[in-house]
């Protein structure tokens, strides 16, 4: 791995220095400590792990996973444990996985964010992501639709901690960039762009929908340039406000994509169910990809994508 980080090293985004540009995403790698035993980690500037609360949540009932054509429809419901347990559980391992570990922080209300937020910190985690975006909470209440009350969130937890502190928002949000603008001045020091979109689909023998909350979260490479948009957008409108692009990433092609729509690391989600080791072999292709284009790092493609 030492040649490809050779290329790939020194990813900047915002305060931090990423040895790749390569981010696992968020409820794809589990706690980030369990899927170090079987996925691949040394590819990846950061893990990020699945959501907590403050309180312990059930989650959907099954079945909450689909195939859907190409991508997956989900409705888990952000199962876990509670921020508590999380910590008392994962805590004392997060240093062993040879990996920067981002947490995840989700909630009813600014105060339980920032709550869970600070839960985080003290276990260990290097930063925080805001979930405000995840589609299917129960009532299918999102923040990310709202950039004032996302910028509510986002507040609350910047006082809570003093790591950095990031946003994920929608694709299904109508003003992205709104948005954006809107948590990056309550003080995010960077966005990922973006969670799932929702979706629906049925079963022909039952008549009832896929899983059981109906609409779920439609994720994999059918996603891609939608979430590519997103990032296209923000970057144009916000250029100084760092990105983190997540959608549909299969191959070292679409990391270079990101990077050039105005992404400064890129996240890979549900190709890790299928292929737990494929960030080994996507950050490999986009080194070569680098290479073919004379490109001495990574970072030399980030907003390089220019308009007709």
């Amino acid at each position: 791995m030492s040649s490809l980080h050779t290329v790939a090293t020194a990813m900047p985004l915002a305060s931090l220095s990423l040895r790749s540009p390569l981010v696992a995403a968020s409820g794809t790698v589990g706690s980030v400590v369990d899927f170090a035993s079987v996925g691949s980690l040394d590819a990846y500037g950061a893990a990020t792990a699945k959501s907590v609360s403050r309180d312990p949540w059930p989650g959907r009932p099954a079945p909450r996973i689909a195939p859907v054509g190409t991508g997956m429809l989900n409705g888990i419901g952000i199962q876990n444990p509670g921020i508590a347990a999380w910590s008392q559980t994962y805590g004392p391992r997060l240093g062993d996985t040879g990996v920067p570990i981002w947490g995840s922080a989700v909630g009813g209300d600014p105060a339980e964010f920032a709550e869970v937020a600070a839960g985080l910190e003290s276990a260990g985690v290097q930063a925080v992501e805001v979930n405000l975006s995840c589609p299917n909470l129960e009532g299918g209440g999102m923040f990310a639709l709202d950039p004032s009350a996302s910028a509510a969130v986002v507040a609350a937890v910047r006082q809570a901690v003093s790591v950095p502190v990031s946003a994920k928002l929608s694709p299904n949000s109508e003003d992205i960039v709104a948005v954006a603008a809107a948590v990056a001045e309550a003080g995010a020091d960077w966005v990922v762009l973006t969670n799932t979109v929702w979706g629906v689909g049925f079963d022909l023998e039952t008549r009832k929908p896929l899983i059981t909350g109906g609409i779920g979260g439609y994720s994999g490479a059918p996603l891609k340039p939608i979430a590519l948009r997103c990032v296209w957008s923000v970057h144009q409108a916000l250029p100084e406000l760092p990105i983190v692009g997540c959608g549909g990433v299969r191959t070292g092609r679409d990391v270079i994509e990101y990077l050039l729509a105005g992404a400064s690391a890129v996240a890979l989600g549900s190709i890790h169910f299928a292929e737990p080791r494929a960030g080994r072999r996507i950050l490999r292709e986009a080194v070569r990809l680098a290479r073919r284009h004379e490109a001495r790092s990574l970072a030399e493609f980030v907003g390089e994508a220019s308009s007709w």
